[in-house]
């Protein structure tokens, strides 16, 4: 009986009175071959054509109002060339692509002395190689000792005050000695040729160096040849005024133009720190704004037009949706895994491109030269079905601001809603590639509340040797120096420590000391204001116990925090209050290179600011009771 259980008489009774509820599940549908190969049954075949107009009817594919394909497009586009540059607010020059656009305005002249003392060792051995070969290949090998006497590397002096930043660190010490004397400091001979143009005697370097009289014309074209070399080997500025960077405010500042019509359109790029230079780093001046006259400034005959007929080709990408039905995509590229923000623009923007209007666009190409200012003036596309349509610019409206807004367009400094916006595509020479080398100097600005005042931490400082070293151990070190030599002046008598019995179980400190790499940045007013305020460099002392002497202040070693120290009498050094937030600021200065036209290789000192780590605390602290430390029984 049991087998009978489910035996159905009256199938419409069950069903209404739900006798025997059930789930049904469909785990897969698959066709079932039957022959020996797969290829047919993989095929997904629709046997119903009407199925499948049903399918698309459903999706709405009948309500698209797409219209032709276009088959031709025929675009116009008017375009100038940038044909000034100003770094700062210095002379105008005229623009070059000879050098990419970035070692033109980060370029910083290279750390080769630093408070009387010789840096940059390693390009100073350098240059002095290279002028020795050039006088072995010449035939002139027999002045080679004389130049190593006469300009030879000098040695290091111990036990003074002067030999810390040398002696301090062990190996700075031990590479200067190596060399000290037996090889050729370059850069002296290249400052020699610049302090001493021609016609030269080269009397001066007697009897070192006693150059014959028939021979001193070959030796000055071989003294170009090395300049001439050392100039190509580094990009550096040969003035101040033709510095782009801005010290106080820790970025680069520049301006570039382009003829316009009968006037000029300068593009400026106040706050450039980023260290990756592109069209979005400028801003556009007024229309009336002018950089002036430059040196050869060339005729405004760059501008022309351009009139070129395209094939459009659509734009394809990877992971693109297929428009085409029983299609797999590619699944490389997951739009699912994008997690937007609302505040995330640039994804926003993406996903839209790549999964609503994927299949609409199409590409036009037109190759420019690099420094063009183009603007597309209109482009007339003719479709499958002949019609032919003209397309201007989207954004080529009218307002500025909040209310225009374009993907590729440059901020107005003109918030004028009556002017039409810019339409234009600056195109600059610049390189998508830099090597960069290991930081050589690298500076922190932190705030410490707690002592009212910003720190302005050397995390790294450039050794004589040509290299950096962290700064902490540099400070270390330099202390632990001058300690040694306070001791050694006690043990030798030339100083006798003062015996002072202390009675009391405690003591009054009127301040402490910090590491020697912490600088301080003290707030101070604006001339000619009662409430703003800016930070000026100041000094904290080098405090040595028993040491006889007044205390000396202690100097940056890094030349982004030594500017003006160089200067006689000393400039002070001030810093906008807003350079310094909160989250603090790193500025690091390295070797940059890379590669131009033709293979040129371009090499150049740069900087970049990124954000800092936060605040931090010195630990300093003033009107301090201590606990006096009795000596041990």
């Amino acid at each position: 009986m049991a087998e009978q259980k489910f035996l159905i008489e009256d199938m419409k009774l069950v069903l209404k009175e739900r006798s025997f509820p059930s789930v049904t599940l469909w785990n897969r549908l698959d066709g079932r071959p039957r022959t020996h190969h797969f290829d047919r049954a993989l095929r997904a075949e629709v046997r119903d054509p009407l199925w499948m107009l049903s399918r698309q009817w459903q999706l709405g594919e009948f309500e698209g109002d797409d219209a032709g394909s276009p088959v031709l497009a025929k675009l116009h586009v008017a375009q100038t060339q940038l044909t000034k540059y100003q770094p700062r607010e210095g002379e105008v020059e005229p623009f070059a692509s000879t050098i990419p656009l970035e070692a033109r305005v980060e370029q910083l002249p290279l750390p080769l002395e630093a408070g009387g003392q010789a840096l940059g060792l390693d390009i100073r051995l350098l240059v002095g190689r290279h002028w020795l070969k050039l006088l072995t290949m010449a035939g002139f090998g027999a002045y080679a000792a004389g130049f190593v006497k006469a300009f030879g590397v000098a040695p290091a002096t111990p036990d003074t005050r002067q030999g810390a930043p040398v002696c301090a660190h062990a190996e700075s010490w031990q590479h200067i000695a190596a060399v000290a004397g037996r090889k050729m400091d370059g850069y002296q001979w290249l400052e020699y040729l610049s302090d001493h143009p021609i016609p030269r005697t080269y009397a001066d370097l007697a009897p070192a160096l006693a150059i014959d009289p028939g021979d001193i014309g070959d030796i000055d074209t071989l003294a170009q040849r090395l300049q001439d070399w050392f100039a190509q080997l580094f990009q550096q500025p040969a003035q101040i005024t033709q510095q782009a960077w801005k010290p106080d405010q820790l970025e680069y500042q520049f301006n570039c133009a382009a003829p316009q019509g009968a006037g000029e359109q300068v593009f400026r790029a106040d706050e450039y720190y980023h260290g990756r230079l592109d069209w979005y780093n400028f801003d556009l001046d007024a229309p009336t704004a002018t950089l002036g006259e430059a040196p050869a400034d060339p005729a405004p005959s760059v501008q022309s037009t351009l009139t070129q007929t395209f094939m459009p080709t659509p734009l394809e990408f990877a992971g693109m949706p297929n428009t085409r039905w029983w299609t797999f995509e590619d699944g490389r590229t997951n739009f699912a895994g994008i997690k937007p923000d609302t505040t995330d623009l640039g994804k926003l923007l993406l996903m839209e491109f790549g999964l609503v209007y994927a299949n609409d666009w199409f590409l036009v190409p037109l190759t420019l030269p690099a420094g063009t200012v183009a603007q597309v003036r209109g482009l007339a596309v003719t479709n499958v079905f002949g019609e032919r349509t003209w397309i201007t610019a989207a954004s080529g409206g009218f307002g500025t601001g909040r209310r225009h807004w374009g993907m590729y367009t440059l901020s107005s400094r003109t918030e004028n809603p009556r002017l039409p916006a810019d339409t234009r595509l600056l195109l600059l020479p610049t390189v998508p590639k830099i090597q960069e080398g290991t930081p050589l100097e690298e500076v922190m600005l932190v705030r410490d509340e707690m002592a009212n005042m910003v720190w302005a931490i050397e995390k790294t400082i450039p050794l004589p040797t040509g290299v950096g070293k962290p700064g902490s151990e540099a400070a270390r070190e330099t202390r632990q120096y001058f300690e040694a030599l306070l001791a050694s002046q006690f043990t030798a008598g030339a100083l006798t420590p003062e015996a002072i019995a202390y009675q009391a179980p405690i003591r009054y400190e009127v301040m402490n000391t910090v590491p020697e790499n912490w600088i301080p940045f003290i707030p101070v007013r604006v001339p000619g204001s009662n409430r703003q305020i800016q930070l000026q460099r100041a000094s904290m002392p080098r405090i040595l116990d028993e040491d006889p002497e007044k205390p000396r202040k202690v100097k940056p070693r890094t030349t982004l925090l030594r500017v003006g120290l160089e200067e006689t009498p000393a400039v002070p050094f001030f810093v906008p209050e807003e350079e310094a937030p909160q989250a603090g600021v790193r500025v690091s200065l390295a070797y940059q290179r890379t590669r131009w036209y033709g293979g040129k290789v371009v090499t150049w000192l740069g900087a970049r600011k990124q954000t800092g780590r936060g605040g931090g605390s010195s630990g300093l602290a003033y009107d301090r009771v201590l606990p006096v430390k009795k000596a041990a029984e």
